[in-house]
C-alpha cells in the first residue's frame, strides 16, 4: 500500500469535513443541475465540493438498464440516474443520515418506488443476486496515511468516511466484490482524483483483474484539483 496522501491532500479534505461539519448544521437545500435538493448534517456536501455535479454529468448512465451508486450521500446521482431513464436504480450507503437524505431527495423528485435504497457498508444492504448494467463509485480518495486518527466528533467522523480511506481498504472491498454484482457486460466505474494514490490504486486492480481507463477528467473546473472518472475494464475484455 502506499503511505498515503500529500500533506496538501490531507490538508484539503481536512477542509472539506470541517466546511461540511461546521456549514451545515440543521436541514437545509441546496441547488445543483438546475434542481433543488435536500440537505441533512451530517452528509457531505456537494455545495462546498464539485466532484457530485461533475461526476454526475459525466457518468454514461444506462438508459433502459440497471444503476447502482455506492456512496450515495444526498442522493443526487441516483436521482439523476432514473430521471435520465435508468430502468431501474438501486443507492447505498454506511451512513442512515445519508440514506435518509438520500431518501427525501427520492421524494422530492417524485422518483418513491423507483429506487432502492439501502443502509450498509459498500454492497452489504443488497441481495446477493442483484445484478446492475453500471455501478459507481465517488469513492473517498484520500488516503491519510499514519496520521489520519478519528476525531472525537461523531459528525465529522461519518463525514470523514465520505474524504479519506485509510490504507485504501475500502477500495480493495469495491474492487474485490464488485464483479459479483455486475451483468455479463456491466461496467465498473470509480470517481477518483489526483489527490488520490494512482500507484496504489493500480496495484488493487490488477490485483482483482481489472485495469483501469480514463473515461473523463474535470481539467480546470477545479482550481487545485482534477477529478478523474476511471472505468475498471475487466482483463478478459
Amino acid at each position: 500500500m502506499g503511505s498515503g496522501a500529500s500533506k496538501g491532500a490531507v490538508v484539503r479534505g481536512t477542509w472539506l469535513v470541517s466546511s461540511t461539519a461546521d456549514g451545515v448544521t440543521e436541514p437545509t437545500t441546496f441547488e445543483l443541475h438546475d434542481r433543488q435538493w435536500d440537505l441533512l448534517p451530517g452528509v457531505f456536501a456537494p455545495t462546498y465540493c464539485l466532484s457530485t455535479g461533475f461526476f454526475t454529468e459525466s457518468v454514461p448512465f444506462p438508459v433502459g438498464g440497471s444503476f447502482l451508486e455506492v456512496g450515495s450521500g444526498a442522493g443526487v446521482t441516483a436521482v439523476t440516474a432514473a430521471v435520465r431513464g435508468c430502468a431501474r436504480v438501486a443507492a447505498t450507503d454506511i451512513s442512515a443520515a445519508a440514506v435518509e437524505n438520500t431518501r427525501l431527495n427520492i421524494a422530492r423528485h417524485g422518483l418513491s418506488g423507483r429506487i432502492g435504497v439501502y443502509v450498509g457498508d459498500m454492497f452489504d444492504g443488497l441481495d446477493p443476486q442483484e445484478r446492475f448494467d453500471l455501478i459507481f463509485w465517488n469513492s473517498p480518495f484520500i488516503d491519510p496515511g499514519a496520521g489520519g486518527r478519528p476525531v472525537r466528533d461523531g459528525t465529522r467522523n461519518r463525514l470523514r468516511q465520505a474524504v479519506f480511506d485509510p490504507g485504501y481498504r475500502a477500495h480493495a472491498r469495491y474492487l474485490a466484490e464488485a464483479g459479483a454484482h455486475l451483468t455479463g457486460t456491466g461496467r465498473l466505474l470509480l470517481g477518483f482524483s489526483d489527490l488520490g494514490d494512482h500507484d496504489t490504486l493500480r496495484r488493487l486492480a490488477a490485483g482483482a483483474g481489472y485495469r483501469i481507463s480514463t473515461l473523463r477528467t474535470s481539467g480546470d473546473l477545479v482550481r487545485g484539483v482534477d477529478y478523474q472518472l476511471l472505468e475498471l475494464v475487466p482483463d478478459d475484455r
